[in-house]
């Protein structure tokens, strides 16, 4: 069943929407302003809003339209505008903040209907589109894992056959470096899986809207001793302990402590692996305005323009210069954990000089 979000502040006309909407087999929701219809649009995240423009104010629908087009959840909702005052210029901001129709009023039942119907087979085929993007992400994954998976494998099983067919020969000491080598393969296989996992998750997360309310239902109340925790175990794998420089205050925020802990980690040990030992790496989380922001800065090689526009999937920075190991999955990670969580993900970088790359949630 098809979930209608119905805005306006006449009762009356929320009432006959309703009625019409509801014997063509809709559910319908009903607020009465700008606030209570974008609080509910973020909660039940409908599959269409219908907004009056004027609701105590001239421009009440253009600012909710404005402000669901900003978040994530629900900027891809068919949004249509209704007012008794329909003129060019108004047409036109509308779609200009991201409407997809404008409905004149008065209009007849069966103009709502057509309406409705022609954004809802719309949505329907960007719908699919988007299933068929993830179908190719899936196949981009099955082409890329095998070959992603060979380096390490390739340190375990080497070592391996050497350690079974001439331990006798091999010193303790060649012995404890080939263990080592087998150990750090395993990890590195390990959290390429993980991160392939991860990931794969969240692109299903994101193509359901019950799933991403159910995300954002959670909260932490503690959030600085997961980055405290999470931070220093990234620095104490790759022996830079007094490279760490925290600045943490604490306040709720809307993320499950599973989510958040990957966040810092992934940037964490991005700015170590980036930066070069005995420079700083400094971690924040600070309170700014109506917004949490988590921060890691490093004094590394940085990050080109080029390259902070094509943070998604699979795309490893300069990986033939640099030949790091894995898929460059974690700014993706966190970029897509930030927007399903109504935040966003800002890179600023320097080349050569180093990169800041900052997560902003919003607050509880």
């Amino acid at each position: 069943m098809k979930k209608i979000l119905v805005i306006d502040d006449e009762s009356w006309l929320r009432e006959m929407i309703r009625l019409a909407l509801e014997q063509q087999g809709y559910e319908v929701l009903e607020a009465a302003d700008s606030v209570e219809g974008a609080a509910k649009a973020r909660e039940a995240l409908p599959d269409l809003i219908l907004c009056d423009v004027n609701m105590g104010r001239a421009d009440a629908g253009y600012t909710t339209l404005a402000k669901l087009r900003e978040d994530a959840a629900t900027a891809a909702i068919p949004f249509i505008l209704m007012t008794g005052m329909a003129d060019s210029a108004g047409m036109r901001q509308a779609m200009e903040l991201g409407a997809d129709d404008y409905l004149p009023k008065p209009f007849k039942v069966e103009e709502l209907y057509a309406a409705l119907n022609a954004r809802l087979r719309k949505a329907q085929t960007v719908r699919q589109d988007a299933e068929r993007k993830l179908s190719t992400l899936r196949t981009q994954i099955s082409m890329m894992m095998p070959h992603e998976m060979r380096t390490p494998l390739n340190g375990i099983i080497s070592n391996a056959e050497l350690l079974a067919t001439s331990a006798a020969t091999l010193g303790t000491e060649v012995i404890a470096e080939m263990g080592e080598e087998i150990s750090q393969s395993g990890q590195r296989l390990e959290r390429l899986i993980e991160n392939f996992l991860f990931c794969a998750r969240l692109e299903i997360v994101a193509t359901d809207p019950e799933s991403v309310v159910a995300l954002r239902s959670a909260k932490m109340l503690q959030p600085a001793a997961v980055v405290q925790a999470a931070a220093a175990a990234q620095a104490e794998l790759v022996g830079r302990v007094n490279d760490l420089v925290l600045e943490l205050a604490d306040m709720p925020l809307p993320m499950a402590e599973e989510y958040f802990k990957k966040i810092v980690s992934e940037l964490v040990q991005n700015a170590f692996k980036f930066s070069e030992a005995g420079s700083p790496v400094r971690v924040t989380l600070r309170t700014v305005g109506a917004e949490v922001e988590f921060s890691v800065q490093d004094r590394g090689r940085g990050i080109s323009v080029e390259h902070i526009r094509r943070v998604d999937a699979y795309v490893q920075f300069e990986r033939k210069m640099k030949d790091e190991q894995g898929l460059g999955l974690g700014l993706a990670i966190v970029k897509k954990l930030a927007e399903l969580h109504g935040g966003r993900l800002i890179i600023t970088s320097t080349k050569e000089a180093g990169t800041t790359v900052t997560v902003k949630l919003p607050k509880l």
